[in-house]
């Protein structure tokens, strides 16, 4: 009789395991680079939602001054001059309102999920708190002369 089973040596076993594995080291690099991708765009994301704030920021400050500045021309005279400026640093102006000297502004900036509103105050600063007077240093009062210590009647 002959046997239906044949018994497989070491290497046999060796070779059809190591057949299996075949182009795995491809299939993790691409997926490690896949995964770089994604961190990589994730980071150029936000440092570019960071410069839109700071392109916003930086235009509301300067045409909130801007208004502030030339509010003696009027309310609108004084918005105009603030959207230039906001124009001129990369923004658009949103909402001006000039009450008495102070400024109130609102820019916005970038487009699409990365717009970020700033919003910005200027007017003239308040009058310094008044200063106490000098303190003058606290005299103790003089003290009265030391009696000499009362000495006990001495019998005759």
């Amino acid at each position: 009789m002959r046997a239906r089973f044949r018994v497989r040596g070491p290497t046999d076993g060796w070779r059809r395991a190591r057949r299996s594995d075949r182009g795995s080291a491809t299939v993790w690099s691409v997926g490690a680079i896949a995964v770089l991708c994604v961190v990589f765009g994730v980071v150029l994301a936000l440092g570019h939602a960071v410069v839109v704030r700071h392109r916003a920021a930086g235009g509301a400050d300067l045409a909130a001054l801007a208004a502030a500045d030339h509010w003696t021309e009027g309310g609108t005279a004084a918005c105009d001059r603030a959207d230039r400026v906001a124009r001129a640093q990369g923004a658009r102006l949103v909402r001006c309102v000039i009450t008495g000297e102070v400024s109130d502004v609102s820019v916005a900036s970038g487009r699409g999920p990365f717009t970020a509103e700033i919003r910005a105050r200027a007017g003239p600063a308040e009058p310094p708190p008044r200063a106490p007077a000098p303190a003058v240093p606290r005299q103790r009062p003089p003290r009265p002369p030391a009696s000499p210590p009362a000495r006990p009647p001495t019998a005759p």
